[in-house]
Parts: C-alpha cells; structure tokens; sequence
C-alpha cells in the first residue's frame, strides 16, 4: 500500500548564513524606515520580500511512502528439558496462538525459529535470535518473544551492554519452585592403568530431600558387572572403578528418581575412559639361534611399551665336547625364577623353535600350562623340532596346545593364505591382500600337524594345511605358528607381507584386546553419530535394539562389512547412556559429557532471563499461572509491557516509492512581484 505524505521544504539558492543575514539586513533596513516615518517604505518592502521568498525556493514536496513490515521473532525452545511433564503440549499451544494472533497483523513480518539442543553447547536461544534478524536493521524489529523452560545456555552476560535493543518477553513453560534429583559427576579421570582402579567423584542433588540422606547410586562398567553404593545426598562421593582391559571402558551411574523427579535424563551419568597398560612384559624364550630369532626381537623391542626379557638356548645341557666351565655361558639360565616366582608377571610367552632338552624340566611347563589355563597367553613359533622326539608336544603343554605334529615337514616353498573362517577373524582380516595386489611372499617351511577339536584354522600353508592357529584354554589363550619362516616377509623376499600387522595383532588377541575380540558387539558416539560394529565369526544378525537414555527402544538395521563385520550408525539426540542389544550381547556407549549443560539441570527457571528482559524493557510471565498475555502494537518510546499484556514496537520505518517537487514561488511569478514592488515604489516616490 502506498501512502503520500506532503511536505513543505526549503532549497535556498545560496548558502542559509548568506540569506539570514541579508533577511536581518532588509529587516533593519524596514524597521529604520519605520521609525523615521519615512514615505514608501511599505511598498519598498515588497519587492524585497518578493526577492528573500524567490532565493529562499520553498517548495511543496509529496512522497509516496511504502511503509515496511516490522519483525516479531517467536524463538520456540525445542530442547530436551523442554520434554518434561507438559512443557510441550505448553509450548505448542503457545505458539500456536501466537502466530495466530501476530500473522494477523499485517504490518508485522512473523518468523518463528525453532531451536534444539546439541549434546555439548546445550540451549542457544539467543544465537538463534541474533540469526533471525540479522538482514533487518534494529530499527526494524518489533520483538521477540521466546516460549522456553528458562534453561538457556547462551544469555549475555551483560544485556544492558550487549544487549538485543528491542523487547524481549519470555514465556516460561513447566511451573516454578519445582524439585529435582541430579547426579553430577565432579571429577573423572580420562586415562586409567590397566589392572588399577581410578577414582571418579560423584555428587547427588535433591531438594526434596536433607542433606546427608541416603540414597543407592548404581555403577554399571562396560553394561557388565553391576554393583550399588549408598551415598549421601549433597556430598562428594569417591567411587573407585577398575580398568580391566586397554582400549575404552564406559562407566555408567544411576540413581533412581526422588518424590520431586523431574526426568531420569540427569538422573544418570555416563563417561568413557581409556584404559592403557604401563608396560607389556614379554618372555622370549628362542631354542636355537636362526634367522628369525632377531626377527622376532626386533619386532618386539620395537614397540617403547613392552617389556622384553629374552633368553637364547646356545648350547643344551646334555651337549659335551670338554670344553672348560669358564668358557661356557655368560650367566645361569634362571629356570626357577622365570618359571615359578615371576611367571605370572608376563603378559605373554613366547616359544622360538624351543625342543625339550632336559634344559626346563617338566614340573616347570606344567606351571606354563596352569598360567595359560588362569588366563595366561602362549604363542608358539615352531620349526623342524616339533616334529621330532622332545618337542614341546611331549611335555605337559600337549594338553593346551591347539594341533599335533604328524612328524612331517613339507620344505617346498609355499605362500600363506588367509583362507576360511581367517576371512572373517581379527586376526587376519586385516592382512589379506586386496584384489588387485600382489599376493603375499612366501615361506619355504612348513610344519605338519594335525589340528585338535575346538582350534581355530586362520591361514593355510603349503597343500592348504593349518599354519596358524589359535585356541582358547579355559581362561587363556594359545596361538600355534607352524613355521619358522615368517622372518622372510620382514625381509621383502619375493614380495615379502605385513609380517609387523600379523604379529601385533596375534599378540593383542592373545592378551585379550577388546578390539580383537571375535565376538563383540561394539558402540561409540561420534560426530553426533551412534556407530555400531558388530562382528562374529558366524552370520550377524540382522538388527540390533537400541535403547535411548531416556528408555525409548529402536530397532537398527545392520549393513554388511569386510572382515566379519556389521555395521549400523543412528543419529544421537540425547546424552547419556545408549544401551546395544543383538539378543546375545550387550554394548553400552557414552554420549555428551559427564554432566551435559542441556540435561544437568530441568528445573524451569526465570532466573537466567530476567536481566534480558529488564534491559530489553519486556515482560516475563509463567504460562501455567499467567496464561497468554495480550499484544499490542506501542510506539518506540512508550513502555512495552504491563499487566497482563506485552508490546511489540511499531516502528514506522518505509521507502520512498517516488518524489514530486512543486515550487510556491515559480520564476515568472517572483520576477513578477519583484519588478512590480519596483515599479509601484517608483510610482509612489514620484507623486
């Protein structure tokens, strides 16, 4: 609609000073004429009037006005605290009268701005806001209007300084003076020792309740083995965990809701911690020197955390050629030491081409089965001496060893295959070839044994029989290499292999890794992103049940992966603990920090926006006590709320569609009185 407003303006033709002062010059000049009585001095007036008016050019100027649209911004809180009781039922009725009400206003330009809340930042409000009208100048702005539970996260410190400069009202959903039971987690550490318990420090608020009541605090590690604390209410609590394995360990806590419960959502606490072991002790025990015994000790003191104790048989006992005691061995090979008072203290135990020479007596390998049965780990590398007489096989490890020799050695050259159920197994998944690469460099020595019920087959040698493999002894684990040629991939020979990758990996699945563990259900958060691996020996199945923080299920379709792998990611929207079920195993993943901003307190509050509101000039109101208030449109410089009502600023602001100028005094009409004045004043003064 265009509305035309005319104006009556001046355009002097030379400077305004130059033209007041010849006003005041011809005003004297009329008053001093006065005084003295002078004759014409009335007529003389006029063509002087007649020039100031003509160099003085008023005009009559009309502009057709378009009038702007003012903004009202309606910023609509969509978090999670805003799903407690009815806050969104509140909300959405709200609004919904709202923009109702204001779309009806035609002068008013209506954005609503819907905000959630992230894992991390919590409530942003105002950084929605400041979006919202950031293509209008301030002057355009009506107001804002924001429906929330009071629970912003981005407030100005200061509004009288930095400020939004327009009004600002609240409408507060949920009730005030409402209680709530919160678990906050006051410390916890981020990396914890393998095999040592760290500390977290844990604090549990209710109002509803006294200070140092009572109440169980539940601590779930790994959705394992769970146990319950009593704690006092209002007190920091030391509550120790054990790092059981290196890798990941999420901590989940929970206690069950008060009389005043809000929502479980800050009921509970989850938190991840990586475990890492202080140093991997390592026992080589190589019977023979050969090629690949500084193969296998490069590869191990390669690595800064492990520990390595390695002992080489030069010469066995039963050996004599006479030569002088004082010639012989450096130091004792201390067999009672390695094999009865430290044993325990490695993590693995190495064989290299050892045979039984009367060297380790057999009350000795018994204490190395027993340590593997309670859960101890042995690799095997064997050559020509396990299929002969005195081999480790005939000792007491035959009973945890995976395979027996046959007594034959195939010495034709040959080139591992990871083959069969090696596809699929941690292990080896990750050194089999691509398709369009070489294939892995062979071997020129293989060990022929038959493999026992219950060992695993993950590569395959020369005629496609066993040459790794790995069998569990009750809470152990044994890894069977059939060959003493693996040094030749480290080599490069003929194309050589990922000999570094094939070692760690075995030496970690047989410390029990979480990450090689062939059965595992795994989950982490990510990128905002739920990451689900399952992986099995076996076909997976099909879908997973993920279980929210907040307790809503949902079933999650697996996608196959290489290696097997499933696979499945699920955007995340609440923090806390996400819980992974496949109907067998379980997995747990944390989400957000230990106290995530946007769940760590519920409570509707107005306390966080009331300084906005009082620098703004709005007004604030409970929708639950106070209902809706009424709008009214004020102008800029009146006040923009009251009782029962909230004032949006119409501010007038427009564009100049087109200009018209009329002059009151053209030309030819002050030419006219000018040159008349002179000639009547001419014609008086000659009477």
């Amino acid at each position: 609609m265009i509305e035309a407003v005319t104006d009556l303006v001046f355009a002097p033709i030379i400077p305004w000073p130059a033209l007041i002062a010849l006003a005041v010059v011809a005003f004297l000049l009329f008053a001093w004429g006065l005084f003295r009585r002078a004759r014409g001095t009335l007529v003389r007036a006029i063509p002087v009037a007649a020039l100031l008016v003509a160099v003085a050019n008023p005009q009559v100027v009309q502009e057709d006005r378009r009038p702007l649209e003012d903004v009202a911004v309606i910023v609509v809180d969509e978090s999670l605290s805003q799903r407690v009781g009815e806050r969104e039922s509140q909300t959405a009725l709200a609004v919904e009268k709202l923009t109702e009400q204001l779309s009806a206003d035609d002068s008013l330009d209506v954005r609503v701005e819907r905000v959630t809340s992230t894992l991390d930042s919590g409530t942003r409000l105002f950084e929605v806001l400041d979006r919202a009208v950031s293509d209008v100048p301030r002057g355009r702005v009506a107001g804002a209007v924001l429906v929330t539970d009071g629970q912003v996260h981005d407030a100005p410190e200061d509004p009288a300084e930095g400020g939004p400069g327009y009004p600002v009202h609240p409408l507060l959903t949920g009730e005030p003076d409402q209680g709530d039971r919160r678990l906050l987690v006051q410390s916890a550490p981020d990396f914890g020792l393998v095999g040592k318990p760290v500390s977290l420090t844990v604090r549990v608020e209710d109002e509803s309740l006294a200070d140092g009541t009572r109440v169980p605090l539940t601590i779930t590690v790994n959705d394992g083995e769970t146990r319950t604390v009593q704690v006092p209410v209002g007190s920091a609590v030391r509550v120790p965990v054990e790092i059981s394995h290196a890798g990941q360990t999420v901590v989940a806590l929970e206690t069950p809701g008060g009389e005043e419960d809000l929502s479980p959502l800050n009921n509970q606490a989850a938190l991840a911690i990586n475990g890492v072991r202080d140093r991997l002790r390592v026992l080589l025990i190589s019977g023979k020197p050969h090629m690949g015994e500084r193969a296998w000790r490069n590869l191990l003191k390669s690595d800064p955390n492990v520990d390595l104790v390695h002992f080489t048989i030069l010469r066995p006992p039963s050996k004599d050629d006479l030569t002088p005691l004082r010639e012989l061995a450096l130091i004792a090979f201390p067999i009672q030491e390695l094999f009865e008072e430290r044993l325990y203290d490695f993590d693995l135990i190495v064989f290299d081409r050892y045979m039984r020479s009367g060297l380790v007596p057999n009350p000795y390998m018994a204490n190395v089965a027993n340590y593997v049965r309670q859960g101890g780990a042995l690799l095997l590398a064997v050559g020509p001496e396990f299929a002969q007489p005195f081999s480790l096989y005939d000792s007491p490890l035959a009973d945890i060893l995976p395979a027996a020799p046959s007594g034959e050695v195939l010495p034709e050259a040959f080139r591992p295959r990871v083959a069969g159920i090696g596809l699929r197994h941690p292990v080896t998944d990750a050194i089999v070839p691509e398709a369009d690469a070489p294939p892995l460099g062979p071997w020129v020595r293989h060990i022929q044994a038959r493999p026992k019920p219950g060992a695993t087959s993950v590569m395959t040698g020369a005629d496609r029989e066993p040459l790794l493999l790995l069998d569990r002894v009750d809470e152990g684990r044994v890894a069977l290499l059939l060959s003493d040629t693996l040094w030749l991939w480290e080599k490069g020979w003929r194309g050589g292999g990922p000999q570094a990758e094939l070692v760690r990996r075995l030496a970690h699945w047989l410390m029990k890794e979480p990450d090689l563990e062939e059965e595992a259900l795994r989950a982490e958060v990510s990128g905002g992103q739920l990451q689900i691996e399952r992986r099995s020996l076996d076909p997976a199945p099909e879908t997973v049940t993920v279980t929210t923080p907040s307790g809503r299920e949902e079933t999650v379709p697996l996608s196959e992966a290489p290696g097997g792998r499933s696979i499945a990611t699920l955007p995340v929207d609440e923090p806390g603990v996400y819980r992974i079920g496949d109907g067998e195993r379980q997995a747990v993943a944390a989400a957000g920090a230990a106290n995530p901003l946007e769940t760590s307190a519920v409570v509707a509050t107005d306390a966080k926006l009331r300084p906005v509101v009082e620098a703004s000039g709005g007004g604030l109101w409970w929708l639950a006590e106070d209902g809706l208030p009424e709008i009214r449109r004020v102008s800029p410089d009146a006040a923009m709320a009251g009782s029962g009502w909230m004032g949006l600023r119409a501010n007038g602001d427009y564009v100049v569609a087109g200009v018209r100028q009329i002059p009151l005094l053209p030309l030819w009409a002050a030419i006219l009185l000018i040159l008349g004045g002179v000639v009547l004043a001419w014609w008086r003064e000659g009477r």
